[in-house]
């Protein structure tokens, strides 16, 4: 599995674009191949943490090079995002209770 950490802070004067933008890359992402799971948390400094699971290498770099969410990270870097940091992390272990 692969995890994506995206941490980002959005500019203020976009937040309503991007609001309309972001359920359409969550149903993208849900509708590709090897798609998991993805969360979305804001912290109270308003800074937003994504984890993206996908199940293989190939599987996450589909989604990561898929046309319409290339497009997409364009819009990011060029307008909504005041910052942003991604790491992205194989999964040597997983545990699990129940």
């Amino acid at each position: 599995m692969v995890v994506t950490i995206f941490r980002s802070r959005l500019r203020p004067e976009h937040v309503e674009e991007y609001e309309r933008l972001a359920p359409r890359m969550r149903a993208l992402a849900e509708s590709m191949p090897g798609f998991v799971s993805c969360k979305t948390f804001v912290a109270a400094d308003g800074e937003r943490v994504s984890i993206e699971v996908f199940e293989s290498p190939e599987t996450h770099e589909a989604w990561r090079n898929h046309r319409e969410h290339r497009n997409a990270q364009q819009l990011g870097r060029e307008k909504f995002y005041s910052e942003f940091h991604i790491q992205v992390c194989r999964v040597e272990r997983e545990y699990r209770m129940p």
